[in-house]
Protein backbone atom coordinates (compact mmCIF):
# COMPACT_ATOMS: atom_id res chain seq x y z
CA UNK A 1 0.00 0.00 0.00
CA UNK A 2 1.22 3.56 -1.15
CA UNK A 3 1.37 6.42 1.20
CA UNK A 4 -1.29 7.62 -1.46
CA UNK A 5 -3.78 4.82 -1.17
CA UNK A 6 -3.47 4.88 2.95
CA UNK A 7 -4.23 8.25 3.18
CA UNK A 8 -7.47 7.64 1.05
CA UNK A 9 -8.19 4.23 3.21
CA UNK A 10 -7.96 6.97 6.43
CA UNK A 11 -11.11 8.94 4.86
CA UNK A 12 -13.14 5.45 6.15
CA UNK A 13 -11.27 6.01 9.99
CA UNK A 14 -13.84 7.28 12.36
CA UNK A 15 -14.22 7.77 15.92
CA UNK A 16 -15.62 4.30 16.63
CA UNK A 17 -13.30 2.01 18.37
CA UNK A 18 -13.66 -1.00 15.54
CA UNK A 19 -12.81 1.10 12.75
CA UNK A 20 -9.06 2.43 14.68
CA UNK A 21 -8.70 -0.88 15.68
CA UNK A 22 -8.94 -2.52 12.64
CA UNK A 23 -6.89 0.27 10.86
CA UNK A 24 -4.39 0.04 13.86
CA UNK A 25 -3.66 -3.81 13.17
CA UNK A 26 -3.73 -3.35 9.39
CA UNK A 27 -0.27 -0.80 10.22
CA UNK A 28 0.98 -3.55 12.92
CA UNK A 29 0.02 -5.94 10.06
CA UNK A 30 2.48 -4.15 7.69
CA UNK A 31 4.94 -2.40 9.45
CA UNK A 32 6.48 -0.78 6.53
CA UNK A 33 3.15 1.54 6.59
CA UNK A 34 3.82 3.10 9.78
CA UNK A 35 6.41 5.77 8.22
CA UNK A 36 4.19 7.04 6.07
CA UNK A 37 1.07 6.98 8.98
CA UNK A 38 3.43 9.28 10.23
CA UNK A 39 3.88 11.40 7.21
CA UNK A 40 0.65 12.09 7.18
CA UNK A 41 0.17 12.60 11.33
CA UNK A 42 2.79 14.83 11.08
CA UNK A 43 1.48 17.11 7.69
CA UNK A 44 -0.54 18.82 10.90
CA UNK A 45 -2.84 21.28 9.01
CA UNK A 46 -4.63 18.38 7.13
CA UNK A 47 -7.49 17.62 8.71
CA UNK A 48 -6.61 13.90 8.01
CA UNK A 49 -3.69 14.26 10.22
CA UNK A 50 -6.39 13.80 12.94
CA UNK A 51 -7.21 10.26 11.98
CA UNK A 52 -3.49 9.01 11.37
CA UNK A 53 -3.41 10.23 14.58
CA UNK A 54 -6.06 7.97 16.22
CA UNK A 55 -5.26 4.92 13.85
CA UNK A 56 -1.28 5.31 15.50
CA UNK A 57 -2.69 5.71 19.09
CA UNK A 58 -4.28 2.24 18.47
CA UNK A 59 -1.08 1.03 17.01
CA UNK A 60 0.87 2.09 19.63
CA UNK A 61 -1.90 0.89 22.77
CA UNK A 62 -2.12 -2.45 20.98
CA UNK A 63 1.83 -3.04 20.59
CA UNK A 64 3.71 0.35 21.66
CA UNK A 65 7.46 -1.65 20.19
CA UNK A 66 5.92 -0.93 16.87
CA UNK A 67 7.08 2.55 17.59
CA UNK A 68 10.72 1.82 18.32
CA UNK A 69 12.32 2.36 15.00
CA UNK A 70 9.90 5.32 14.29
CA UNK A 71 10.91 7.29 17.85
CA UNK A 72 13.23 9.98 16.08
CA UNK A 73 10.60 10.95 13.54
CA UNK A 74 7.64 10.74 16.60
CA UNK A 75 9.66 13.02 18.93
CA UNK A 76 10.60 15.52 16.84
CA UNK A 77 7.24 16.14 15.22
CA UNK A 78 4.89 15.97 18.11
CA UNK A 79 5.40 19.78 19.31
CA UNK A 80 4.19 20.41 15.82
CA UNK A 81 0.89 19.15 16.52
CA UNK A 82 -2.38 21.79 16.79
CA UNK A 83 -5.41 20.33 15.58
CA UNK A 84 -7.49 19.33 18.85
CA UNK A 85 -8.33 16.02 17.96
CA UNK A 86 -5.09 15.02 17.04
CA UNK A 87 -3.14 16.12 19.82
CA UNK A 88 -5.24 14.38 22.11
CA UNK A 89 -4.03 10.76 20.72
CA UNK A 90 -0.17 12.22 20.67
CA UNK A 91 -0.46 13.61 24.07
CA UNK A 92 -2.03 9.80 24.95
CA UNK A 93 0.68 7.82 23.52
CA UNK A 94 3.45 9.81 24.67
CA UNK A 95 2.13 9.07 28.74
CA UNK A 96 2.24 4.69 27.20
CA UNK A 97 5.80 5.92 26.64
CA UNK A 98 7.02 7.17 29.28
CA UNK A 99 4.45 4.31 31.74
CA UNK A 100 6.54 1.98 29.60
CA UNK A 101 10.09 3.79 29.94
CA UNK A 102 9.41 3.87 34.14
CA UNK A 103 7.40 0.54 34.34
CA UNK A 104 8.95 -1.89 37.03
CA UNK A 105 8.68 -5.07 34.30
CA UNK A 106 11.57 -5.04 31.61
CA UNK A 107 10.61 -3.67 28.09
CA UNK A 108 11.83 -2.54 24.75
CA UNK A 109 11.26 0.90 25.71
CA UNK A 110 13.42 1.57 28.59
CA UNK A 111 16.31 0.90 26.19
CA UNK A 112 15.04 2.21 22.90
CA UNK A 113 13.74 5.76 25.10
CA UNK A 114 16.68 8.15 24.78
CA UNK A 115 17.49 11.35 26.79
CA UNK A 116 16.52 13.60 23.84
CA UNK A 117 13.28 11.69 22.94
CA UNK A 118 12.68 12.42 26.75
CA UNK A 119 13.66 15.93 26.30
CA UNK A 120 11.07 16.22 23.61
CA UNK A 121 7.87 14.89 25.60
CA UNK A 122 9.07 16.94 28.34
CA UNK A 123 8.81 19.60 26.13
CA UNK A 124 5.55 19.04 24.13
CA UNK A 125 4.25 17.91 27.80
CA UNK A 126 4.51 20.85 29.65
CA UNK A 127 3.39 23.01 26.57
CA UNK A 128 -0.02 20.84 26.53
CA UNK A 129 0.20 21.78 30.21
CA UNK A 130 0.48 25.75 29.41
CA UNK A 131 -1.48 26.19 26.54
CA UNK A 132 -5.04 25.61 25.92
CA UNK A 133 -5.98 22.53 25.16
CA UNK A 134 -8.53 20.22 26.54
CA UNK A 135 -8.70 18.59 29.57
CA UNK A 136 -7.37 14.86 27.93
CA UNK A 137 -4.13 16.35 26.82
CA UNK A 138 -3.27 17.84 30.34
CA UNK A 139 -4.35 14.76 32.12
CA UNK A 140 -1.93 12.27 29.95
CA UNK A 141 0.75 15.17 30.07
CA UNK A 142 0.48 15.64 33.83
CA UNK A 143 1.01 11.65 34.01
CA UNK A 144 4.23 11.33 31.61
CA UNK A 145 5.85 14.96 33.89
CA UNK A 146 4.96 13.54 36.96
CA UNK A 147 7.29 10.54 35.83
CA UNK A 148 9.55 12.25 33.91
CA UNK A 149 10.09 13.81 36.99
CA UNK A 150 11.26 10.55 39.03
CA UNK A 151 14.39 10.61 37.13
CA UNK A 152 14.84 14.97 36.40
CA UNK A 153 14.68 16.37 39.54
CA UNK A 154 13.64 19.99 38.06
CA UNK A 155 10.05 19.05 36.27
CA UNK A 156 8.11 18.07 39.74
CA UNK A 157 8.49 21.72 41.36
CA UNK A 158 7.72 23.48 37.36
CA UNK A 159 4.75 20.65 37.26
CA UNK A 160 3.37 21.95 40.83
CA UNK A 161 3.69 25.38 39.90
CA UNK A 162 1.93 25.22 36.64
CA UNK A 163 -1.26 22.66 38.80
CA UNK A 164 -1.67 24.67 41.49
CA UNK A 165 -1.57 28.00 39.10
CA UNK A 166 -4.15 26.88 37.04
CA UNK A 167 -6.20 24.59 39.59
CA UNK A 168 -9.21 27.14 39.98
CA UNK A 169 -9.44 28.22 36.32
CA UNK A 170 -10.01 24.46 35.35
CA UNK A 171 -12.69 21.21 35.11
CA UNK A 172 -13.24 19.36 37.81
CA UNK A 173 -11.76 16.34 35.72
CA UNK A 174 -8.10 18.73 35.62
CA UNK A 175 -8.64 19.19 39.34
CA UNK A 176 -9.07 15.62 40.63
CA UNK A 177 -6.32 14.61 38.32
CA UNK A 178 -3.71 17.70 39.73
CA UNK A 179 -5.02 16.64 43.39
CA UNK A 180 -3.96 13.30 42.57
CA UNK A 181 -0.79 14.39 41.16
CA UNK A 182 0.18 16.89 43.15
CA UNK A 183 -0.31 14.63 46.28
CA UNK A 184 2.40 12.03 44.24
CA UNK A 185 4.93 15.03 44.43
CA UNK A 186 4.42 16.01 47.94
CA UNK A 187 5.29 12.53 48.99
CA UNK A 188 7.79 11.84 46.58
Amino acid sequence: MTKAELYKELNYVNHSRDMRLKYAHLIIDNPELVAPLLDILFDVDDKISCRAAWVFEFMCGENLDAIIPHLDTFTNNISKVHLDPAVRPVAKICEYLTKAHYSKTDNAIKTALSETHKEKIVEACFDWMINDEKIAPKAYSMNSLYLLGTEYDWIHPELAIILERDYEMQSSGFKARAKHILKKIKTH
